[in-house]
């Protein structure tokens, strides 16, 4: 049975040091997250216990360790490691469904952003 139930955190946003040029991880640039993480909610629904669901507290500050305290050539690379840390440290989430935007990028044209979206579920392999 697929999950339907979905918990959101959209716009979270750090300073971090990723970029395929040397110049773009010394300079560093403003990034935006967004997940979208498959849970069973419907325990936590009833009980209304923080214990029985996932804290997005948490996977907020886990999600901003991973960008602030790693520094990665790729976006594909930074959000593969967010979606595998999230499947990893949270059981309750089955899926994940993530998006990491570099804003303003440093290129030849004017861009507000670029990114990235990915979906990983667990017991993928890799």
């Amino acid at each position: 049975m697929e999950i339907a139930d979905k918990i959101l955190i959209q716009g979270l946003e750090f300073y971090a040091y990723h970029g395929a040029s040397d110049q773009e991880q010394a300079v560093g640039h403003r990034y935006q997250v967004d997940v979208e993480m498959r849970v069973d909610t419907r325990i936590a629904g009833e009980s209304d216990k923080l214990h029985d669901t996932v804290s997005y507290s948490r996977v907020a500050r886990k999600l901003v360790q991973v960008g602030t305290q790693q520094q990665f050539r790729l976006l594909e690379t930074l959000a593969s490691r967010m979606a595998h840390v999230l499947l990893e440290e949270f059981p309750a989430v089955q899926a994940v469904t993530l998006r990491v935007t570099k804003l303003c990028p440093p290129m030849n044209a004017i861009v507000a952003a670029v990114g990235i979206e990915i979906y990983r579920e667990r017991g993928e392999p890799g």
